[in-house]
């Protein structure tokens, strides 16, 4: 039987690495990558599953993996989803927890010789991620953040997202494109008629989703298409590339490794 044969179906959350596949792949690049998916269980409405967030992130970490030479972990798969508290299902932990989590899973990685990390947020929600990147990187350790929100703009227009990213909030176009495209399997009956716009949401940590949206949902999910998903996926795995390029670069000036710009 072939090792392809043998291998765990492509669209598994779960890496299937040995420890000899992690050495053989250190051993040809200057510094290891390692790309963490985050993503979140909580609801998105009557047709998306509530692990939505942790597959949109595992499959931009996929699709990551399959252009450049990372090590790609398992996911995180509960995070800050207090704002969905309101509807059955929702799990949520404390943003104290998460950065715990985080500094832990960076800590140990360094200890076995991969030091650098990249965060792939699949949960808008999760804002302490960026805090935990920028208190790193001021200790001089090497982590990041994707995507930017200018990888996300670059990705919507290579795709022909009509959505823009203020009201495809939730469960909307992105989010049913990339799943009719990675797993439309989960996708449930429903997303051709469950658009909602609430562009204005400015009390939103206050009040929480609830107050903006009775269905769960906050952007135009019936514009959603699988090739939408895949292209969206590939222009994230080519954005991805600068971030390889800054992380494993000897020296520290981000210009220097995106062409002076910032």
């Amino acid at each position: 039987m072939s090792d392809a044969q043998t291998r765990p179906a492509a669209h598994s959350l779960v890496p299937a690495d040995t420890t000899e596949d992690v050495r053989a792949r250190g051993a040809g690049v200057s510094r290891q990558v390692a790309v963490l998916p985050v993503g979140s269980f909580e609801q998105h409405g009557a047709f998306l599953p509530l692990a939505t967030d942790t597959l949109v992130a595992c499959a931009i970490a996929r699709e990551v993996a399959a252009v450049h030479p990372v090590h790609l972990l398992p996911p995180v798969t509960i995070s800050c989803s207090h704002e969905h508290a309101a509807w059955p299902g929702t799990v949520s932990i404390s943003s104290v927890t998460l950065h715990a989590v985080i500094r832990d899973i960076a800590d140990s990685l360094r200890r076995s010789g991969v030091d650098a990390l990249v965060l792939v947020n699949g949960h808008g929600g999760n804002y302490v991620l960026g805090n935990v990147v920028q208190e790193s990187s001021a200790r001089a350790e090497r982590m990041a953040l994707f995507p930017a929100p200018e990888d996300w703009e670059t990705a919507l227009e290579r795709a022909g997202v009509e959505t823009s990213l203020l009201t495809d909030m939730h469960a909307g176009e992105i989010e049913t494109s990339i799943l009719l495209h990675a797993h439309p399997e989960l996708i449930r009956p429903g997303y051709e008629t469950s658009d909602f716009v609430a562009d204005d949401r400015r009390h939103l940590l206050t009040l929480g989703m609830s107050a903006y949206t009775d269905s769960g949902v906050i952007g135009r999910p019936s514009l959603g298409s699988a090739e939408k998903g895949k292209r969206l996926l590939e222009s994230l795995a080519d954005s991805f590339g600068a971030y390889v390029s800054l992380l494993t670069s000897a020296g520290d000036s981000v210009a220097d490794t995106t062409d002076g710009r910032k």
